[in-house]
């Protein structure tokens, strides 16, 4: 990210907060949110401006962000400013949204499990509106890359051989190299994690899903895989995983069955979320210089349950 990049950011999302942005006003300077490789996000006042990846589809684009527009879905996604994106920076898209007050991250007790399940569970439920062109959701793709990512960082590196053996155990279509089952084509977001809420409006507005790069058509299952993978691999403890996954049975999710075993419906996703995870932690902590940290050698030995299992037990409980 570079300071122009920044100013530009931030000087879009300043002119969308005001009717008169020439005139002077006592608004602090941008705040950086993010900067990754898939977007940066700069903030002035009430107003977010996000530039996308390079290389972003726009026709997906697009339409995701109308799908965030529809007010079918306004008590679930947070909207943008406006329905298309509204400038183009280093050939990035740029989209503007409203600021929301994120999760924080120093009160794990207070963090919001039951309520991003029950905006899942609703999203799942919501028919596709009609004559909306929607990409697929980019989840199997997600994992696919960060295999790739690993790979490159760590070429016949031992350490990356059990990721690499539980990557090649899953279905094609959850390595992204298929559709998913047709009976498994719902609204997703693709890459649900506690970062993806924000109250707004802020402080104490309701919880609305953001970032929606990754949202289309595809298995809702995916939505619930992060939380089910970090549960079967010791990470997210089980009052925590049980208070998500009943809160999305209460609320009527479609991912899995009404009652009793969820896996059935889970394994495949959480398997596949936790080579995903594992895959970046490797080629993270490549990059660094280091050896991966207690967490993520907890998903790269997960990886290496989930590739000890015989071949029969394609479900099931993932540890």
């Amino acid at each position: 990210m570079t300071t122009a990049v920044v100013r530009a950011l931030g000087a879009l999302a300043h002119r969308a907060a005001h009717a008169h942005p020439e005139e002077p006003c006592a608004c602090p300077p941008p705040l950086v949110l993010a900067d990754r490789a898939d977007g940066t996000v700069v903030r002035s006042g009430p107003v977010v401006a996000k530039a996308h990846a390079p290389g972003t589809d726009g026709p997906g684009l697009t339409g995701r962000m109308a799908l965030a527009s529809d007010p079918c879905l306004s008590g679930v996604l947070l909207a943008p400013l406006e329905p298309r994106p509204t400038a183009l920076l280093h050939d990035r898209p740029v989209t503007l949204w409203p600021h929301g007050d994120p999760v924080d991250p120093d009160e794990p007790d207070a963090a919001p499990w039951a309520e991003a399940a029950a905006l899942l569970a609703t999203l799942h439920r919501t028919p596709a509106p009609p004559g909306l062109a929607l990409p697929p959701m980019r989840g199997p793709a997600k994992a696919a890359r960060a295999v790739a990512r690993m790979r490159a960082a760590r070429p016949d590196d031992p350490a990356a051989a059990p990721v690499l053996a539980a990557w090649h155990r899953l279905p094609p279509w959850a390595r992204g190299e298929a559709a998913p089952p047709a009976h498994r084509r719902f609204l997703c977001h693709g890459d649900l994690h506690l970062g993806q809420l924000v109250r707004h409006p802020a402080p104490d507005g309701p919880w609305r899903l953001i970032d929606l790069d990754d949202a289309g058509l595809g298995d809702p299952a995916w939505d619930l895989a992060r939380p089910a993978a970090w549960y079967a691999a010791g990470i997210l403890p089980p009052d925590v995983w049980h208070r998500f996954l009943d809160g999305y049975r209460a609320a009527g999710g479609p991912a899995v069955r009404p009652g009793g075993d969820p896996w059935p419906e889970l394994d495949v996703p959480a398997r596949a979320l936790s080579v995903q995870t594992a895959a970046l932690a490797l080629a993270k902590s490549a990059a660094e210089g280091r050896t991966p940290d207690e967490v993520e050698q907890a998903m790269v030995d997960a990886c290496a349950r989930i590739a000890s299992l015989p071949p029969e037990l394609g479900t099931g409980h993932p540890s």
